[in-house]
C-alpha cells in the first residue's frame, strides 16, 4: 500500500485492480477497472479465451454485444463470445474480468 493518495488518473485506462502495473492490488484472481467514454466512442471486436468479463453501466448508454444497455444494466460475457463496445452518449462503466489473464485480448 503507497502512502501517496492514489487516483484512477494513476492507472492505465481506468484499471486499478489486476496483473499488472500499476495497480492497487496485485492480484492474477480478477481485474477491476472503471472506464469514460464520450459518446461516439468504440472498442475494435474482440474476445477472451480465459476471462469472463462483467461490464456494470455506471451511467450513460452503450451498445455491447449488439444490445443497448442503458445505466444500471450489467452485462456478463462468457470467454469466447465475441463483444464490440460503442458508446451512444457519455458513459461510464464499471468492468471486472475474472480472472487476470494477460493478453487474453483477441481482435475479430
Amino acid at each position: 500500500m503507497s502512502d501517496k493518495p492514489l487516483t484512477l488518473n494513476d492507472m492505465i485506462g481506468g484499471w486499478f485492480v489486476g496483473d499488472f502495473d500499476p495497480t492497487v492490488v496485485k492480484t492474477d484472481a480478477f481485474e477491476v477497472g472503471v472506464k469514460h467514454y464520450v459518446a461516439g466512442d468504440k472498442d475494435a471486436a474482440h474476445y477472451h479465451k480465459i476471462a469472463r468479463e462483467i461490464t456494470l453501466v455506471v451511467s450513460g448508454t452503450i451498445r455491447m454485444i449488439d444490445q443497448v444497455w442503458e445505466a444500471g444494466s450489467i452485462i456478463d460475457i462468457e470467454p469466447g463470445r465475441v463483444n464490440q463496445f460503442e458508446a451512444l452518449t457519455d458513459a461510464t462503466v464499471t468492468v471486472v474480468k475474472i480472472p487476470s489473464a494477460k493478453n487474453d485480448k483477441y481482435l475479430v
